[in-house]
């Protein structure tokens, strides 16, 4: 196993308060007691051609439009 990610975390870990070393602790007990959920990429293949160009055109050009407006009032 790679250990750099875990030297990594250990080096930022050593600089932070220890409040924060125990966010981090039970963060990543919760992320190691999540369960993966989805399907593996190779079994949604079968979709893929499944919208007509022309929807997908649609659906482009309503976010390109959508996306680069900001509402202030929104937050």
């Amino acid at each position: 196993m790679d250990t750099y990610i875990i030297d990594k975390v250990i080096k930022q870990l050593k600089e932070m308060p220890q409040d924060m070393q125990w966010r981090v602790l039970e963060f990543a007990r919760t992320l190691a007691s999540s369960k993966i959920q989805g399907v593996p990429g190779q079994q949604l293949l079968h979709f893929a051609g499944a919208i007509p160009p022309d929807d997908l055109d649609l659906m482009r050009e309503a976010i390109k439009q959508e996306c680069e407006q900001i509402d202030v009032d929104e937050w």
